[in-house]
């Protein structure tokens, strides 16, 4: 005998059974946070992986991935922060070879001429032969070491105040004694900025204001020139030292011209 079962539907007699609860939601993957959007979102079709129509590269399902790391990493470089007095240069040389995760020594050029102790060409006393030549012997010195350090694999960071309308004496030769592979980045701050510095120094290392302005309007000449500038008037030294690190990881993954 059969007897109707609900609005008009029929089954045998006994074989009835009660509806199964609702499941409750499979919990995520320890480890990968969900968020709202997420947890109501329906799970992918196998066809919606990375690389399919419709899904953008770099991401599985609707999981992002993380993003590449940027910067030069355990690259091998060769670099010449150029700059006007008071762009802050040593500083950021410094800490930028302070900080990679490779290798990497710091040659500042005003340092390697302080070596002279007696007969030291001051600064101060105005550009001469005897500055000139004082200049150039420690320019061929920190190419040497610079030489030296490559050549055992450790990266190599120098500082100097080259200017753009001396090609011979400042960016040729600083290439001529390091090698081709130099890479020169420029580190340019607005004129109040570099005035501003310059007077929290001290010793020869402190210039006039007239002469730290005439050094700066000679740099303005790097623009146009192709070489990467950092205005670095609104960063910190480890700002600035990103900055450098962003600009060398671009100009080494560019494509050779």
């Amino acid at each position: 005998m059969q007897h109707a079962v609900g609005g008009g539907s029929w089954e045998p007699s006994g074989s009835h059974h009660p509806a199964a609860p609702p499941q409750p939601p499979i919990p995520p993957a320890q480890g990968w946070p969900v968020s709202p959007l997420q947890a109501s979102a329906p799970v992918p079709a196998p066809e919606a992986a990375a690389g399919a129509p419709g899904v953008p590269d770099g991401s599985t399902g609707h999981i992002p991935l993380p993003p590449a790391v940027a910067g030069t990493g355990g690259a091998t470089l060769a670099v010449l922060l150029i700059g006007p007095a008071g762009a802050g240069k040593t500083t950021v040389a410094r800490h930028w070879a302070a900080t990679r995760p490779v290798p990497t020594a710091h040659v500042s050029l005003d340092d390697v001429r302080e070596w002279v102790c007696s007969g030291f060409a001051d600064p101060q006393a105005g550009w001469n032969d005897h500055s000139e030549a004082q200049y150039r012997l420690a320019r061929r010195t920190c190419g040497f070491a610079a030489r030296n350090f490559l050549a055992n694999g450790i990266s190599c960071i120098l500082d100097d105040a080259v200017f753009p309308d001396r090609p011979v004496v400042g960016l040729g030769g600083w290439k001529r004694h390091v090698g081709p592979a130099l890479l020169p980045v420029v580190l340019l701050p607005g004129l109040e900025i570099v005035l501003e510095r310059n007077a929290a120094r001290s010793g020869n290392r402190r210039l006039s204001d007239e002469e730290v302005a005439r050094i700066h309007g000679r740099m303005a000449g790097w623009y146009g020139s192709g070489l990467p500038i950092i205005d670095n008037s609104h960063l910190d030294i480890e700002g600035t030292a990103r900055a450098l690190d962003e600009t060398l990881a671009r100009v080494i993954s560019a494509p050779a011209q």
